[in-house]
C-alpha cells in the first residue's frame, strides 16, 4: 500500500513492489508550494478518471496514471474502503493536477497539511 508522509517542506509518497511498475515511479516528492487544495472522501470515487497507464481491478483497487479527457492528468492509488485523500497539485512542478491516495489516515493527513498551510 502507498506510505504518505509529511515531511518539512514537502509530501512524500512511495510506491511499494508492484505498485511502482503501476505508477511507473518508487518516490514522488510534492513541495508543499506546490500543493492547490486538499480533500477527505468517505471512500473510492466513481468519477471517470480517463485513459489509463496502470491497474485496474474493477470496483477495487485501482493504481497508475490517468489521463481525462478534460486534460487533467491524475496519480491514483485507490483501494476500496478506505477514506480517500484528494490532493490537487501544481502540474508545472509535479507533472499531475491531482493524486488521489486510499490511506486509512487520509483525515489526520489532511489536518496536518491545513494546519501547516495556516503557519
Amino acid at each position: 500500500m502507498t506510505h504518505i508522509s509529511i515531511e518539512p517542506h514537502q509530501i512524500r509518497l512511495e510506491f511499494p513492489g508492484w505498485e511502482s511498475l503501476m505508477t511507473r515511479r518508487g518516490t514522488v516528492t510534492v513541495p508543499l508550494s506546490a500543493l492547490r487544495g486538499v480533500q477527505v472522501e468517505p471512500g473510492w470515487t466513481s468519477e471517470v478518471l480517463g485513459i489509463r497507464c496502470g491497474l485496474v481491478i474493477s470496483g477495487y483497487r485501482a493504481v497508475g496514471t490517468f489521463r481525462h479527457p478534460s486534460g487533467t492528468h491524475r496519480l491514483v492509488s485507490m483501494t476500496r474502503g478506505l477514506p480517500l485523500l484528494r490532493l490537487e497539485v501544481d502540474r508545472a512542478v509535479t507533472g499531475f493536477d491531482e493524486m488521489l491516495l486510499s490511506t486509512r489516515d487520509a483525515a489526520a493527513i489532511a489536518d496536518s497539511l491545513h494546519a501547516g498551510a495556516r503557519s
